[in-house]
Order: C-alpha cells, then structure tokens, then sequence
C-alpha cells in the first residue's frame, strides 16, 4: 500500500494537481519543511503550487519500515520557481500514514542552500 500512494504522490506532485495531493492526506496533516517551515497539508501545497512553474520528480527509491506507517520516497527534484529559475537536488520525504492509509505527517529533507534563496527573492 505504501508503494502505491508514494508512487501517486510523486505524480500529483510532478503535475501540480492540487486536489488530488490533497486526497493523499489526512484532514488534520502536517508538512515539515526546511523553507516553508510546519505547516498544514493544504497550506502547504498551496503555497508550493503558488512558487512553481515546473517540477521534474525522479524517483530514486521507495523505503518502509517493517510493521510500522513509515516510509521514505527518495528523489530527485527539478523545480523551476515561478520567476524562472531552477535548482536540482536530492529529497527525502518521510511519510506517517495513519489507519486508513492516509498521510498524517510529510517531513521534507533536503539541502535548501540554492532554493532558499531563491524562494526568499521571489516578490509577494
């Protein structure tokens, strides 16, 4: 099961559909991320869909943890932000599921030292 909703996640995520990101996760998700720091799933992707004109996601590999909810997508971003400008980098998303196999809690991992900048000079 885990498999399939990281391999659904990594394709809504490249295509920037919204609503069906969003049907991946819990109500009540939290996202941690290194830019945009704990924010609500919706919150989250919403502003991630506002900063992106393209994302490129390859996968790099799909880890669980025996008898847990917890798993890791491994990949690699190609995201070019709505001004233009484009970073590439390695990410590992680490996804609680909760009892109905929906996700509870994303933690994004990754080196933010080009896309942080790139993010903080976007204008409002």
């Amino acid at each position: 099961m885990f498999h399939t909703i990281a391999q659904n996640y990594l394709t809504y995520l490249q295509t920037g559909d919204l609503s069906r990101i969003l049907s991946l996760f819990h109500k009540d998700a939290e996202v941690h991320s290194p830019i945009y720091g704990v924010k609500s799933a919706v919150d989250f992707f919403t502003e991630l869909q506002n900063d992106t004109q393209a994302s490129k996601l390859t996968l790099d590999g799909i880890f669980t943890e025996k008898d847990s909810q917890r798993g890791i997508i491994l990949f690699d971003y190609h995201w070019t932000i709505r001004d233009g400008s484009a970073v590439n980098f390695k990410v590992a998303d680490v996804l609680v599921l909760d009892e109905h196999y929906k996700i509870k809690q994303l933690t994004i991992i990754y080196d933010t030292v080009i896309s942080r900048n790139l993010i903080q000079s976007l204008p409002s």
